[in-house]
């Protein structure tokens, strides 16, 4: 008779859900298994298995998870024009070797940096690749191997025949990924010298280190992934340490009141942000696009992660195996962004002697 774990599927699931939230994807997933095993339908609790097996680096089981998904769409289910863009299923597993490929990008940017890296693998295999993305994304994608052509995102929009298409995100699933097969030969972006140079010269070289800053990320999670002012402030205080700004979006308007060294006008075009970054020695950001672009150009990047992280940063890792050169700085708990910002001023202290 079990005396610790009700034997209720809602109930087990509910449990594994609350498990998943404290970042515990291994106790959560026994749970999600166990509920599963007493009847409970494994594409309702599918979502959350697929998140706790990435969380360990289980992608075999998260791929058994988005095959159920596949098996379960109706032919007429794929890139349903009826939901928004980023909860449709696109690829529906037809294989791409041979075919006209049109890759849809339906996700933040941070995630078409990460996930653009499958697309010179992908167009080996195909007889043809073109991409539609929100054209701030134009540059990073044309500039990518193998892609024949980028068109803005848009259902009406007229695109060239394909033969099978697939969101940008779900190249990892269709690839079969695994952690050791990730595809993470960085750099796979790199900024234009002609534009470095101008970057470089919006600061002058000390003898200091340069280090760039993103404290920010967006606010459609509430704000859970942005430093508080006062780390901020604990890091910023580090002395021996020209700070550059590399913020982008709503926040930079709070760059005056910070100790920046870089001068001009401050753009948000992607390359120059890279640009920028190719010319300083340390990028620390939260996890936003700058930490994602800093990691696919092989830069010394230093990711500060909330308690709650994404499932690609997984779990108890200061590495990712997405991006050689990043390390992960982790709350202790949630909302603890000073104890962060300590531990990344000790650190980044040592390094600067």
């Amino acid at each position: 008779m079990d005396t610790i774990l009700p034997p209720d599927a809602d109930a087990l699931r509910e449990r594994g859900a609350a498990l998943l939230r404290a970042r515990q994807p291994r106790e959560a997933l026994a749970l999600f298994d166990r509920a599963v095993a007493l009847g409970a339908d494994p594409l309702e609790v599918g979502g959350e298995r697929w998140m706790a097996a990435m969380l360990l680096g289980d992608f075999p089981t998260a791929w058994e998870v988005s095959d159920l998904v596949l098996s379960r769409t109706a032919p007429d289910g794929f890139n349903d024009p009826g939901k928004p863009h980023h909860q449709r299923a696109v690829w529906d597993g037809n294989p791409f070797d041979g075919r006209r490929v049109l890759v849809r990008c339906y996700s933040g940017l941070g995630d078409d940096i990460q996930f653009c890296r499958y697309l010179p693998l992908l167009a080996r295999r195909a007889s043809g690749l073109v991409v539609q993305a929100p054209e701030s994304r134009h540059e990073l994608f044309a500039a990518l191997p193998g892609v024949d052509a980028v068109f803005p995102l848009g259902d009406d929009v007229e695109l060239p025949p394909f033969d099978v298409q697939a969101e940008l995100m779900e190249l990892a699933h269709a690839f079969r990924t695994s952690l050791e097969t990730i595809p993470a030969d960085v750099p796979y972006i790199r900024p234009e010298p002609a534009r470095i140079a101008v970057q470089a010269a919006r600061f002058e070289r000390r003898e200091r280190l340069a280090v760039g800053l993103a404290w920010a990320a967006g606010a459609w999670d509430g704000g859970h992934r942005t430093l508080p002012p006062e780390a901020v402030e604990r890091l910023t205080e580090v002395p021996g340490i020209d700070w550059i700004c590399l913020q982008r979006g709503p926040a930079l308007a709070d760059a005056g009141r910070l100790p920046f060294r870089d001068r001009g006008e401050r753009t948000e075009s992607l390359f120059d942000t890279a640009a920028m970054i190719a010319s300083l020695d340390l990028v620390i950001s939260v996890d936003t696009s700058v930490a994602h672009l800093a990691g696919a150009m092989g830069a010394p990047v230093w990711t500060l992660l909330r308690c709650e992280a994404d499932w690609r940063w997984m779990v108890e890792r200061e590495d990712s195996p997405w991006y050689p050169t990043m390390r992960l700085f982790r709350q202790p708990e949630e909302g603890a962004w000073v104890a962060v910002a300590d531990r990344v001023a000790e650190t980044l202290a040592a390094f600067a002697r």
